[in-house]
């Protein structure tokens, strides 16, 4: 497993160039994606709680990734989601969209009221992302393995513009599986697409069991190595791992490159860390206030600081 020296402070975030962050000390941002990531995971509870289940885990898992990629690494512009020279941010996998909602309140995309909506009649935030309905996601969940090629093409389109737009995909490891992602790697790499970053969360787990048991992809660092593409990996739960890997890609040039991140399903809510039939989760009426004070007392713990802890704003109840 590659490992990262926690860096400096280096550029990236919303406008039309990266803001100067020469006078953020490298542990105010690291505290700042922190409680970033704790807002995400309770916008996701709060969506979670709505309809009594859902892809809990999953959301709770990447949390950490989405607050570094909206907070630190994507150049966009929050109030125009259609921007064209924003950095495209790819969800192939269109069940994690509760994540990304969370994540798109979080930027300041959607409005954190609108997130009680999830998964309602006539809601812009249903339960399987939607290009058409929502804005900020910039494609279509459903049949797992094409977020790849979709990617490969925006890049290429992107080239020929001059434009330079970065494209992220954030896949499963359950989508290794799919022979189309893997042609999709090749015809990144055959294309040298510099400008594309794959991001895979490892969390070991599919919906018909654990991935390991439903087909092998380990050594997967060493397979998208051998396609061709510069590979990272590293705790997805560990912000500064995170913010590591992420300035380390911003000078990576030559070939396309992926961020293997290894996550745990749950992650900041110990009773949820551990539940199993996690992949799509059942939590009772009561166990949801009980998983935010988990989830508020690890940050606590975790930041050392109960002044980390925003005191209701902008969560939804």
């Amino acid at each position: 497993m590659s490992t990262q020296s926690p860096s400096p402070p280096s550029g990236a975030a919303s406008g039309d160039a990266p803001p100067d962050r020469t006078h953020t000390s490298y542990t105010q941002r690291v505290g700042a994606l922190r409680d970033s990531a704790y807002r995400i995971r309770m916008h996701a509870l709060d969506m979670g709680e709505t309809q009594g289940q859902g892809y809990i885990g999953q959301a709770l898992g990447v949390a950490d990734i989405l607050a570094v990629v909206y907070k630190d690494v994507l150049n966009h512009r929050p109030g125009e989601p259609d921007w064209p020279g924003r950095d495209r941010f790819l969800l192939s996998i269109g069940h994690y969209a509760i994540a990304l909602y969370a994540a798109l309140a979080e930027a300041g995309v959607l409005d954190v009221g609108e997130l009680a909506t999830y998964g309602s009649d006539d809601s812009r935030l249903p339960m399987s992302g939607m290009a058409s309905y929502t804005p900020g996601m910039e494609i279509s969940g459903g049949s797992l393995g094409h977020g790849l090629g979709v990617a490969a093409g925006m890049a290429l389109g992107l080239r020929h513009q001059g434009s330079d737009a970065h494209v992220y995909n954030l896949l499963s490891d359950g989508e290794l599986d799919e022979g189309s992602t893997w042609e999709a790697a090749l015809a990144c790499a055959h294309h040298g697409l510099d400008n594309v970053t794959a991001i895979v969360d490892v969390n070991a787990l599919q919906a018909d069991g654990p991935t390991k048991g439903v087909l092998r992809t380990e050594p997967v660092m060493a397979k998208w190595e051998a396609f061709g593409w510069h590979a990272i990996r590293v705790d997805g739960n560990d912000i500064e791992a995170l913010v590591a890997a992420f300035d380390s890609l911003r000078e990576h040039r030559g070939s396309p490159a992926v961020l293997i991140c290894d996550t745990r399903i749950g992650r900041g809510v110990p009773m949820l860390e551990t539940r199993e039939k996690a992949h799509f989760m059942r939590v009772e009426e009561h166990e949801w206030q009980l998983a935010r004070d988990q989830l508020t007392e690890r940050h606590r713990t975790r930041s050392g600081s109960d002044s980390a802890i925003p005191q209701g704003e902008g969560l939804v109840r």
